[in-house]
């Protein structure tokens, strides 16, 4: 029985929510806090509609970006974990937060400074020594990309291969929610991740052009589509703490509307994240962007179709060739049914929650800062069947050009 601090009201945190209010053997109580109370009282209600009244669940207003209020809040609520699901420059602040109050801490995304789209594990993995001296853990990247593919790749490495040579990860979105341009996760974030440059790891990093790799998949219960290479920050991890890697890439589908009118954006300078004066006062185009298009959690009653992600691993076991797929199905339309998300929410809080269970439980343990696949995967694997996300597995997969 613990108490979990979740920072964030977000898509992601209602589903974190309402998934640890299923499973109050662990999470006897709950402090939802955010910027603005009113969302956090909303997942409050949510859960309360459902029946899942257990968990003891309280609100908060909290500005993230103030360490020392945020340090206040978890003295106050003394919590055994603090699960992050804020936004990603928020990452640091939080968890200087955590040391000062002394509370383990979990998130969903790396660190990227406001003022530049570049997101890596740098800034947050000079923090191990101060989280193994303060005897605290710090979880990164517990959500699906990064999160359970990590999780996968630790699953692959302890049960099917001596080394992986080659990891593709591929993230299919074949979801419907009839806008012509919308983002299904936070605008601000998507768009900068998607129009910056791609990069993968062969022995070194190699960096692209926006979009200028393509490939096409026949993604199981999906269908074909088109996908394009991005940088993601898994990448940095799994080409650390996998064996043998020799070449990792990150493949996410995209339709041709959505490209088209995310050129359109560029073009006319809407993407832009330094800021501009309007009318005597300065803005920035991404966020005013981000406040005309659709909220994304305003498209979970009106999303049809499956999200498919996965990783491709090929590798050696016992000297001999071998290859393996593991990926989840998604229903959007399940997802709503059960606790009023779409998929792309649901994928990453169900895995957030989980994240959480394992520190809590005290199934994974250990001092310092750590990446999702520097665990024992075999439990976590076995929360993602029992709680949403089952996965399947090929030992003869279709592999990527």
């Amino acid at each position: 029985m613990s108490k979990l601090l979740i920072i964030g009201a977000g898509g992601v945190a209602g589903v974190a929510a309402i998934k640890c209010a299923m499973n109050p053997d662990t999470f006897s109580d709950l402090l939802i806090a955010s910027r603005t109370e009113s969302k956090c009282t909303a997942i409050k209600d949510n859960i309360a509609r459902r029946g899942y009244t257990d968990c003891n669940i309280t609100t908060a207003q909290l500005d993230a970006d103030n360490t020392d209020e945020t340090a206040a809040l978890i003295d106050r609520y003394k919590p055994d974990a603090v699960l992050n699901l804020a936004l990603p420059y928020q990452d640091l602040s939080i968890m200087d937060a955590c040391l000062k109050a002394g509370a383990n801490y979990i998130d969903t995304a790396n660190y990227e400074p406001p003022d530049e789209a570049k997101f890596e594990y740098k800034w947050q993995w000079t923090y191990k020594d101060k989280f193994k001296s303060a005897g605290l853990t710090a979880l990164l990247g517990s959500g699906f990309d990064p999160g359970v593919t990590g999780v996968f790749s630790a699953y692959a490495m302890k049960h099917y291969f001596d080394e992986i040579e080659y990891i593709d990860i591929l993230d299919c979105n074949g979801g419907d929610h009839g806008y012509p341009f919308a983002t299904n996760f936070n605008p601000e974030i998507n768009i900068r991740e998607v129009s910056a440059n791609g990069s993968y790891w062969q022995g070194g990093w190699v960096e692209t052009a926006p979009m200028e790799i393509k490939r096409v998949y026949d993604f199981d219960g999906v269908g074909e589509k088109d996908m394009y290479l991005l940088h993601h920050e898994e990448l940095e991890s799994l080409a650390i703490n996998i064996k043998g890697i020799k070449r990792i890439r990150f493949f996410m589908t995209f339709g041709q509307s959505y490209l088209t009118h995310l050129k359109c954006l560029e073009n006319v300078g809407m993407t832009a994240i330094k800021p501009i004066i309007y009318e005597g006062r300065e803005i920035i185009p991404l966020q005013f962007l981000k406040a005309v298009l659709p909220d994304p959690a305003s498209l979970a009653g009106r999303t049809v179709g499956k999200t498919n992600i996965g990783c491709i691993y090929k590798g050696k076991k016992n000297g001999l060739d071998k290859a393996y797929y593991v990926y989840n199905v998604c229903d959007h339309e399940e997802c709503f049914r059960e606790v009023g998300s779409q998929a792309i929410s649901y994928t990453t809080g169900v895995p957030a929650m989980l994240g959480a269970k394992m520190i809590l439980d005290k199934t994974w343990t250990g001092s310092g800062v750590f990446n999702i696949e520097e665990f024992d995967p075999d439990p976590f694997m076995d929360g993602l069947n029992k709680n949403g996300l089952p996965w399947t597995e090929s030992f003869t997969p279709n592999f990527v050009e």
